[in-house]
């Protein structure tokens, strides 16, 4: 089982940037890909998640209207797109995916996730 996360990098405020997690190893069907994010000091928090079998999402209320979850059933990719970037939006973001049997209901709950990638740096900075 592996995710992949990439697409970082270094944006102005109120620029854009799309992460990708790409997944292998598993069928995505019965499980949601959250993606996380984790500033110097700060817990690792939920941003966005999809369920894959019904696209289902959320959005944390932060980032509701600034970013959208899409994906690629063909190529088991979960896309984020981050506009409107902001310097409080400055963290890793990590992706991860979890069993739908867990319920909807534990989706902000990182410690219901099974499977983790490595971050990406996002940075807004002028």
């Amino acid at each position: 089982v592996q995710l992949q996360a990439s697409g970082g990098g270094l944006v102005q405020p109120g620029g854009s940037l799309r992460l990708s997690c790409a997944t292998s190893g598993f069928s995505l069907y019965h499980f949601s890909i959250g993606w996380f994010r984790q500033a110097p000091g700060k817990e690792r928090d939920l941003v966005a998640a999809i369920r894959w079998n019904d696209a289902l999402t959320y959005y944390a209320d932060s980032v509701k209207g600034r970013f959208t979850l899409s994906r690629d059933n063909a190529k088991n990719t979960v896309y984020l797109q981050m506009d409107s970037l902001r310097p409080e939006d400055t963290a890793v973001y990590f992706c991860a995916a979890k069993e739908d049997r867990a319920g909807w209901s534990t989706i902000s709950n990182r410690d219901s996730y099974n499977y983790w990638g490595q971050g990406t740096q996002v940075t807004v900075s002028s």
